[in-house]
């Protein structure tokens, strides 16, 4: 199976550059089209037409019919097309990589750690573990005595029909990939709306999936790319015919969502922004080691990570060596494009300028009530990408939460300490505001960090480790203004499917010939109420009271039929 990478992708590639102003996504004089350039060097990639209603449309009934068939497919299929998929990934991890990079700026390697390792935990978590997580699912029955002698229950896991997921631009392959991933696995059809950042690389992902679906007779119509403007995407998820929404993004953003999904009732997942808080405590037994820990979650695909460390919350003693550390460290880290230059890169550029002034007016905030900018703290001319979109790695210190740093997401390169008085002052610190993604603490007691744990207001910690929740296939999603719901593990598996409950004789009872049927002083037309209420009271008795000589009159009463 060969599928071409794009000449943009290729090393030595020289694409023409775009100027101020035409250095955007949007193009001059034609409203219905997108454009594409690479935000590390202003090359342009290519113009796209928006899709319409129409278009929609028609992507949605081409995906209800192939998914018709697919729903019905065995679960060996299913394996089959993700280890294909997952071979493939495996076999051209430089090209993929390479294709995310010029799309969104970021270095090869993180590209390689963000996109394509966690892609490939997905896949093969999935293809161990997606069967046992669909399997129907035996429950006990009912709790009274009586009933749960007769009756089995058990869960069934059916596919949805066509989802949809409208994912972020920050991660271009692994967030396109992922819902794609579960969809298909659950037997579902899906369209995913890309961000308008990434329709390039975007168009070459889908065509990647297109291509396996192919190689297995598989109608590709079952999986859709949608790209647009926010006017269209308003008719996009409130159309009837999706079966549920998974939105990763902006809070401002998901409010649209919600609402326009609401108008037609469709279930949403909504993964939204973060400030995840770090907590050192004074007893982590080597700071070097875990400064390489944090500068990789803060300043990974230049901060532009959800999970990323947006707080680093120190005790007094660990505060002032990580700063130190930190101080010394960060003037080495080195910008630029590493698919284009020949140098060794440390972080890339951010997908676009138009945080840059938000950046700097939480840095300028935060000075002016007392915080120490230690380094960095404003866009980064690059001498040979001046059209690039950088902005210089950054250290604050001594920040507090009446900063707005504090509160509001970065979402950019930015490392920002905080020193607590003691370990309740950092959980306070830590849950001390509205978001309530991730979290992760460091120390050596691990009694009183499980402890800690328990007090932390998010959906998502790692104890002495960065993010690895998410890598794990567990459950993922937040909590307060992060979000509600969950993808991720069993949990994103079984939310994809309409889950019916089913009750039923025991087997043996069937076997023979005992069914449920309605006793005679319940049967319509009701022949004698005070019997019937008799028979109803006593089945309640036997059925849930805990006296043993309460149970025998009623079971008495029972087999005189109420009397």
């Amino acid at each position: 199976m060969v599928i071409p990478i794009p000449d943009e992708a290729k090393p030595h590639w020289k694409g023409k550059r775009l100027y101020p102003p035409n250095v955007s996504i949007q193009v001059p004089n034609e409203p219905s089209f997108i454009q594409s350039y690479c935000p590390a060097t202003g090359q342009y990639l290519g113009t796209f037409k928006a899709l319409t209603k129409d278009d929609m449309n028609q992507q949605i009934l081409k995906a209800k019919k192939a998914q018709k068939s697919w729903a019905k497919s065995p679960f060996t299929l299913r394996r089959h097309v993700l280890k294909t998929l997952s071979r493939y990934i495996l076999d051209n991890q430089e090209n993929i990589a390479r294709v995310a990079c010029r799309d969104s700026g970021k270095t090869i390697l993180d590209a390689l750690m963000g996109e394509i390792f966690v892609t490939l935990e997905k896949l093969n978590w999935i293809i161990a573990n997606g069967e046992r997580a669909l399997r129907p699912s035996q429950r006990t029955g009912p709790s009274n005595r009586l009933l749960g002698f007769m009756k089995n229950g058990e869960v069934r896991y059916e596919p949805l029909g066509v989802v949809a997921a409208l994912v972020s631009w920050n991660y271009p392959f692994h967030n396109l990939m992922g819902p794609i991933i579960a969809a298909l696995f659950t037997g579902n059809a899906i369209i995913v709306k890309c961000s308008e950042q990434v329709v390039w690389s975007s168009t070459w992902f889908i065509d990647l999936v297109k291509t396996v679906l192919k190689a297995f007779d598989i109608d590709e119509n079952l999986v859709q790319l949608c790209y647009s403007y926010p006017d269209a995407a308003d008719y996009f998820t409130s159309h009837p015919e999706l079966s549920h929404i998974t939105f990763i993004g902006s809070e401002t953003v998901a409010h649209k969502v919600v609402s326009s999904a609401a108008k037609v009732l469709t279930p949403c997942v909504v993964e939204l922004g973060g400030k995840d808080a770090c907590i050192v405590l004074d007893d982590v037994k080597n700071l070097d080691a875990l400064s390489s820990i944090i500068m990789r979650g803060t300043f990974q695909s230049a901060g532009q990570n959800c999970i990323g460390i947006e707080r680093v919350i120190c005790m007094p003693h660990a505060y002032d060596n990580l700063v130190d550390t930190f101080t010394r460290r960060l003037k080495d880290l080195r910008l630029g494009s590493d698919i284009d230059q020949l140098d060794e890169i440390d972080m890339g550029a951010m997908i676009s300028d138009n945080r840059f002034k938000t950046l700097d007016i939480l840095i300028e905030d935060a000075v002016s009530k007392g915080a120490r900018l230690i380094h960095g703290g404003k866009q980064y001319q690059h001498p040979n990408y001046p059209q690039g979109h950088y902005y210089e790695p950054t250290l604050i210190v001594d920040v507090d939460p009446s900063m707005k740093i504090f509160n509001e997401e970065v979402f950019g390169p930015i490392l920002t300490m905080i020193k607590a008085q003691d370990v309740d002052d950092a959980i306070d610190l830590a849950n001390g505001n509205d978001f309530g993604l991730g979290a992760s603490i460091f120390g050596s007691n691990f009694n009183q960090i499980n402890q800690l744990v328990d007090r932390l207001e998010c959906g998502n910690v790692a104890i002495n480790d960065f993010a690895t929740f998410y890598l794990a296939q567990l459950p993922f999603g937040g909590a307060k203004k992060s979000g509600y719901g969950k993808f991720g593990g069993e949990e994103g598996l079984t939310g994809l499917c309409v889950t019916k409950s089913v009750i039923m004789d025991k087997p043996l009872l069937r076997l023979f010939g005992i069914a449920t049927s309605i006793p005679p002083p319940l049967d319509y037309p009701i022949k004698d109420g005070k019997k019937a209420w008799g028979f109803v009271s006593s089945l309640n008795v036997a059925g849930y009271d805990n006296r043993v000589w309460e149970i025998i009159k009623s079971l008495k009463r029972l087999a005189k039929g109420g009397a």
